[in-house]
């Protein structure tokens, strides 16, 4: 062989190389997107799990404390209600705060 038929075949090497690389970067590509978007289902699942989770919880603690809450407002107002009104008590407080201010 000569020299340059040595070359134009290292060349043609070369090109079936390069040809290689391409075609196993192009597929290494392929492979990363597809394990991405499949590890992105497997997140964004996850995720509204745990968001359903989080929220169910929250308005579970939420409705009891609006009921403790009820409760309480309740068993102030029965006390009151329990209280017997001095009404002149009272307007005399009133007057006394009144003329303070």
């Amino acid at each position: 062989m000569d020299d340059q038929n040595i070359l134009q075949h290292l060349l043609e090497i070369e090109g079936q190389a390069e040809a290689l690389v391409n075609d196993a970067q192009t597929e290494a590509d392929r492979r990363v997107q597809e394990a991405e978007k499949e590890h992105r289902a497997v997140y964004e699942e996850r995720y509204a799990r745990e968001i359903a989770a989080q929220e169910a919880q929250y308005r579970e603690e939420f409705a009891g404390m609006e009921e403790r809450y009820r409760r309480t407002l309740e068993e102030y107002r029965s006390g009151l209600d329990r209280e017997p009104a001095d009404r002149g008590k009272f307007s005399a407080l009133a007057a006394g705060l009144l003329r303070l201010a």
